[in-house]
């Protein structure tokens, strides 16, 4: 065994889920998904398939339709997209791997904005690269702020790659189109590729640009098709499609074509059955996303309001994803603390730890619920379990 695989830390989040997993009084927020299932006419597109007999493989980045689909929807959000800048994958996680896969050697530098889902980190250290972290800093309400100076200047023509997830994911900060601009050209002069994590592009709560549809700032609005991009999207999260395990990527075309010489040796192929459901879930999408988005934005403005009425809590409105930040005074042990919250008391969140030592200390509150009642009844359980007990330490 490589040693840096013996030394990859497990995931945490799973460490804490598995305590709880088969009790039916354990409220659970540690995932990052919505508690709704798939929209019923989406999984009815993908039964339709299989019942066609469409078990074989396809292309290795993708049905041409699918493709051009999604090429058509991020052209509906930013600048023209054409389909040879896309390539499908079997998850967003897969896009992100397959990218770094391509772009990066043994000892490689990468700089990443933390705290971040960790595979996003994990990734670049399995293929032998350092990884450079750059922390966001909350600041005294539970905002999170990048101090893009510190950026700027720890990105240089040593880095091969900058990593950012914006919405974020855990904390909610997102990138300014200001900060983009400032990032995407100092890129340009170091030659630094930029790997762009935007699943939660349409989890942002901002309000839109005059006649745009609601959508977190993001380097495709402001790059070129051959700058040293390459954004990252899933249908997880915006599509409440999680389980289905369908991604894809806009990169330069001449990258593309790499790209799919890499899928064949890692997945070859998503499946047909899936591919047909994302079509067909794309071109729902501007029914389903804006109900998506003003449920979340409900869910976030209930579970917020209600966290920051308990005493000892520091939390902040997020401004994209699907998650609330927060913190309790005295409690500096975030795998402890949600160990006991499943245990004693059936809530379910993640440790800030699991996103890397800039969130321990932190609880991870997924805010997707069809319910802000549930939400409620996590926040009453959070109370009992006793925060002048936890002040105290």
């Amino acid at each position: 065994m490589r040693p840096v695989i013996e030394d990859l830390p497990g995931s945490l989040i799973r460490e804490v889920a598995n305590a709880g997993l088969g009790r039916s009084d354990v409220l659970a927020f540690w995932f990052g998904e919505s508690d709704e299932m798939t929209p019923l006419d989406v999984r009815e597109v993908a039964v339709e398939s299989l019942q066609a007999g469409e078990t074989f493989y396809s292309h290795n980045l993708g049905l041409p339709e699918l493709r051009q689909a999604i090429a058509g929807y991020e052209s509906g959000l930013h600048r023209p997209v054409g389909a040879d800048r896309v390539a499908v994958t079997s998850s967003g996680v897969s896009a992100l791997m397959v990218t770094q896969q391509a772009l990066l050697d043994p000892g490689d530098e990468v700089v990443a904005v933390v705290p971040v889902w960790p595979n996003l980190t994990a990734q670049p250290a399995i293929l032998g690269a350092r990884v450079r972290r750059v922390a966001l800093r909350p600041d005294a309400g539970g905002a999170w702020r990048l101090d893009l100076d510190e950026l700027i200047d720890a990105v240089t023509p040593r880095t091969r790659v900058l990593l950012v997830n914006s919405p974020n994911n855990p904390t909610g900060w997102t990138l300014s189109r200001a900060e983009q601009q400032a990032l995407l050209a100092h890129c340009r002069r170091t030659g630094t590729w930029i790997l762009s994590d935007e699943v939660y592009e349409r989890l942002s709560y901002d309000l839109p640009e005059a006649g745009r549809a609601l959508c977190a700032p993001s380097f495709l609005d402001i790059a070129e098709p051959d700058d040293r991009l390459v954004v990252v999207h899933s249908f997880s999260k915006s599509f409440l499609m999680t389980g289905w395990r369908l991604g894809n990527l806009v990169a330069p075309p001449a990258l593309i074509e790499h790209l799919g010489k890499l899928l064949e040796f890692n997945t070859s192929c998503a499946p047909v059955f899936v591919q047909r459901a994302g079509v067909y879930a794309l071109a729902q999408a501007p029914q389903t996303v804006p109900r998506l988005q003003q449920r979340l934005r409900a869910c976030r403005d209930v579970l917020v309001a209600a966290l920051q009425a308990l005493p000892g809590v520091t939390v902040a409105p997020p401004q994209g994803a699907m998650y609330a930040f927060l913190r309790i005074e005295g409690q500096d042990d975030s795998l402890a603390l949600a160990r006991h919250l499943v245990a004693a008391h059936g809530l379910g969140l993640a440790p800030g730890a699991a996103f890397g030592p800039e969130g321990e200390g932190w609880l991870r509150w997924c805010l997707a619920s069809r319910d802000p009642a549930r939400l409620r009844l996590g926040v009453d359980r959070l109370a009992a379990a006793g925060l002048d007990h936890f002040g105290r330490g």
